[in-house]
């Protein structure tokens, strides 16, 4: 009966529907993401192979899937035969021969070496190295061989097709296979030895017969070093071991891949794969050597209870490696389960909320391992330890964790500032009321954290967590002591500027020159500044219509003033299309201030009876497209009030205020009672009738948070306008009638019925 206690791993292989070739293919040699936040991070002090073992969201942290399958060991197969060749061959060269298209060459080549006749690739070759070089020319021999291989074992499959009917192509002729054994069984310099032993494993894995990669490789492997080559052998050794469904043996000696060749450690934990409860016991007993035990436990840590596998590794060998990456996987576990957000809990209520979380056997474990002082990289368990110690309340004992670990850690960038993050979040969580003696322990922190930080990021540091929830600590911790201009800079909230005292209060604030040192670091990062607010009132007043007071907000609104309008504000088109307006030619462009500005002496000429139709028309145009419904939005789009392309994104008082087309529809009344004729009438009763189809649509889908989906699924199909009855009814001989039925649809169907 299958178990869950590797539930991740089978359904990571059940999800991938991985065919059995498939398996082995990507399991025996080579192949196949992260991202959540933290203040503990895994890279500070665990060897960089094990990076994409780190706890992630993502199949293998950093990386994804695995797509090394190919290139995994180029660097070190240059490596290995350039000291070989001492030279002989320089690096480009080299580089080309081992791992770009070079199969042409080396065949041609080779057959040189076999008829003695020269080719344009001998002539070209021998000009930049000696072809005849015994070295070289072994080199070359052996990589025709190989590159004969490598056709078989670098086939590409689509990973979406679920054809079960193809198969990769096979390498069938036995005997190239048993030639391949022989020059391994004849050949004396060591190196070449060590490569045709492995091409003649690798050979057989990609060939019909599979079975021969066990018998070889038990029968020759006492005389072979234990190398890279050795344990990629090994993998293949496990993958037939997986074909054959001995998932045991597969399994453990996947186990000893992923102990001794870190190369390789992400392939041997992807491939690890006990099918049942039976299986991880049949492999434990297995382990004969507290190594191989070990080993066992942390794969399967890394799969599922990364506690049990620390303890029983711990007991095992204090100072296994291994360790180290299941510490950083129990830690980060532990954060997950802590709930940052505060919502409306109060900081004490926050730590123990934080508290109850962290799980005591964790800690307990993690403690007393630090205590005994007996792993290889004990500061590494005192900085878990005090970070766990911290989250449970005990912030003189992560202090004691965290000097003993500074003491002892190498001063790496990442190592320095991980305790100096970690010692900040035990400091701040010392704080249950905010005064001056105690803002003192955390200002130079603040800073550091808040601007120095996002300025000169240190590589793989996770900062950003720590730097949200002190902010939300801080707000907290504001919020009980009453000051909610505070609570607002460390926690912006979108509604704070919808409450008048609220939004003055602030002004006076980021206004006042004496501010506190905590008051200073708050309203350097803070994300509202004083011409955001004058702004906003400007926008707010603009549509109460008390433009005089607009216009002095908007002028105390720095940069903001002169926005320009995409297209003219002015504009009264029969249909709304903001884009069409914002690619129309224009004589004159108009900032925001010009707007008000213009709108100013328009209303003046109104009041003073000059020509109030084409004034009171152009106003009701200007107030019709800062509305949600005109071309105009980029005026009320603001920092404070919000963006978006839909009701819908706004916050209630905004959202009402940019669909209310009241005051645009009060100005074309106006133009209507001072029309002269009925081409004006016509337009002033077309442009009211498109303010009373806004506000049906306030009422019907804006005013109760519908989203564009929404209107889309309504079934309402055609309603007749008031606007539109007096056209029809009064105006149909008009040259503007005739302008409406040719552009609006929807007033066409009406006239028509």
């Amino acid at each position: 009966m299958k178990k869950d206690f590797l539930k991740k791993l089978l359904i990571a292989f059940s999800t991938l529907t991985l065919l059995v070739y498939g398996t082995i293919y990507a399991c025996a040699d080579g192949d196949w993401g992260w991202s959540f936040d933290s203040n503990f991070t895994p890279e500070t002090f665990v060897d960089k192979s094990y990076s994409p073992l780190f706890l992630s969201t993502d199949v293998f942290y950093g990386i994804g899937f695995d797509t090394e399958h190919r290139t995994r060991f180029n660097s070190e197969n240059i490596k290995d035969w350039s000291t070989y060749l001492e030279g002989k061959i320089n690096e480009k060269d080299l580089t080309f021969f081992l791992t770009d298209s070079s199969s042409t060459d080396v065949a041609d080549l080779n057959i040189y070496y076999k008829k003695g006749k020269t080719n344009k690739w001998t002539e070209k070759w021998n000009k930049k190295f000696n072809i005849n070089d015994s070295k070289v020319k072994d080199f070359l021999i052996f990589l025709g061989d190989a590159q004969i291989v490598e056709t078989y074992s670098t086939q590409q499959f689509d990973s979406w097709n679920y054809d079960e009917t193809t198969k990769p192509q096979l390498l069938t002729d036995g005997n190239w296979i048993k030639s391949i054994e022989k020059k391994y069984s004849d050949t004396k310099d060591p190196f070449l030895k060590n490569r045709y032993w492995f091409l003649a494993v690798k050979a057989s894995f990609y060939s019909d017969r599979q079975v021969n990669v066990v018998s070889f490789f038990y029968q020759t492997e006492k005389s072979i070093p234990k190398n890279t080559l050795y344990y990629r052998a090994l993998a293949y050794v496990a993958g037939v071991e997986y074909k054959q469904k001995h998932y045991a043996k597969s399994n453990f000696l996947y186990s000893q891949v992923f102990d001794k060749c870190p190369t390789m450690r992400v392939v041997s934990a992807y491939c690890f794969h006990p099918q049942e409860q039976k299986d991880w016991k049949q492999s434990l007993s297995m382990a004969k050597t507290d190594d191989e035990k070990a080993a066992l436990w942390a794969i399967q840590g890394y799969y599922n209870d990364d506690e049990k596998a620390i303890a029983e590794i711990y007991k095992l060998q204090p100072k296994n490696q291994h360790l180290d990456f299941l510490l950083t996987r129990l830690i980060n576990n532990q954060e997950n389960k802590i709930d940052h957000s505060f919502k409306d809990k109060t900081v004490l209520e926050n730590k123990k909320r934080t508290k109850d979380s962290i799980h005591k056997s964790t800690i307990n474990l993690v403690t007393k391992i630090a205590e005994s002082n007996k792993t290889s990289k004990p500061y590494l368990w005192n900085v878990a330890a005090g970070y766990l110690e911290s989250l449970n309340g005990n912030f003189k004992q992560a202090d004691k964790n965290f000097d003993k670990a500074e003491s002892k850690m190498p001063k790496t960038p990442l190592a320095i500032n991980q305790v100096r993050l970690l010692r900040f979040v035990n400091n701040l969580s010392k704080i249950d009321q905010l005064n001056p003696e105690n803002e003192k322990t955390i200002l130079a922190d603040l800073s550091w954290l808040y601007s120095e930080l996002p300025k000169n990021a240190i590589e793989n540091f996770r900062y950003e967590n720590a730097s949200a929830w002190s902010k939300n600590y801080l707000a907290a911790l504001y919020r009980s002591q009453k000051n909610t201009v505070m609570t607002e800079i460390f926690n912006h909230e979108s509604s704070f500027y919808d409450n008048e005292k609220q939004l003055l209060d602030m002004k006076a604030f980021l206004s006042k020159a004496n501010k506190t040192e905590i008051e200073k670091i708050g309203s350097s990062f803070y994300e509202i500044k004083l011409a955001d607010i004058n702004y906003f009132q400007g926008v707010k007043a603009t549509f109460e219509n008390i433009i005089p007071e607009a216009i002095a907000f908007i002028k105390q609104s720095d940069k903001l003033q002169n926005t320009v309008f995409y297209g003219n504000p002015f504009l009264g088109n029969i249909k709304d299309c903001h884009d069409c307006d914002h690619q129309a030619a224009q004589k004159k462009k108009y900032t925001m201030l010009d707007f008000l500005t213009i709108i100013q002496k328009m209303q003046d000429n109104v009041s003073k009876g000059v020509d109030v139709y084409n004034n009171s028309l152009l106003l009701g145009n200007a107030f019709y497209n800062i509305t949600h419904f005109g071309n105009g939005r980029l005026f009320y789009e603001g920092n404070i009030a919000g963006y978006g392309s839909t009701p819908d994104f706004f916050r209630d008082p905004i959202r009402d205020m940019i669909t209310n087309c009241s005051l645009a529809k009060a100005y074309y009344e106006k133009a209507f009672s001072a029309s002269k004729n009925n081409e004006q009438k016509a337009k002033t009763q077309y442009m009211m009738a498109k303010c009373e189809r806004n506000d049906y649509y306030n009422k019907k889908y804006y005013s109760l948070n519908l989203s564009t989906w929404d209107i889309q699924d309504d079934k309402t199909n055609f309603i007749a306008w008031q606007g539109f009855k007096n056209i029809k009814a009064n105006y149909s001989k008009t040259k503007y009638y005739k302008e409406i039925i040719n552009e609006c649809g929807y007033f066409k169907t009406y006239a028509q019925k």
